[in-house]
């Protein structure tokens, strides 16, 4: 990686384990989503897994490795915040890959799909004032939702 690369590990849901991470993927080559905070700099995808299911067996293994390969950065995909219902897990996870590896997590990757806004809205899954920090990276404009529906 150069100055201006950024290596980073994704881990999703075990729920969705047969995802081919195409959505997370195209987020990432798009810089849309929780990427585009990487709009000037090249990203190298330096793992992808998931956590192993409940309750996260995977997530020490996963971070262990991933640093190991270079990642800075490691990102909970949207699917632990947009499942039915969102991890339980998913601020252990961040709060345990920050302490243990000295790495920074973000949580989500490609936007939050517009079917998934619509539904948790109905449902009130996100009322509490503590998930608009939670949803803020994955949270784009109503066409780029669209986009990931």
């Amino acid at each position: 990686m150069n100055s201006k690369s950024i290596g980073i590990g994704i881990i999703i849901c075990d729920r969705y384990r047969r995802c081919a991470g195409g959505k997370c993927l195209r987020a990432m080559k798009n810089s849309e989503g929780a990427f585009s905070q990487y709009a000037d700099t090249e990203v190298e995808l330096v793992g992808y897994t998931t956590c192993d299911g409940c309750p996260g067996g995977n997530i020490e293994y996963a971070g262990d490795e991933m640093v190991r390969n270079g990642a800075q950065v490691i990102h909970l995909a949207t699917g632990m915040i947009v499942g039915y219902p969102p991890c339980p897990y998913v601020l252990t996870f961040k709060s345990f890959l920050e302490e243990r590896y000295g790495v920074k997590v973000v949580i989500g990757t490609h936007p939050i799909p517009e079917k998934y806004l619509k539904m948790h809205t109905r449902l009130g899954t996100w009322e509490d004032p503590a998930w608009q920090h939670l949803l803020e990276p994955t949270l784009a404009d109503e066409a780029t939702r669209a986009a990931y529906d």
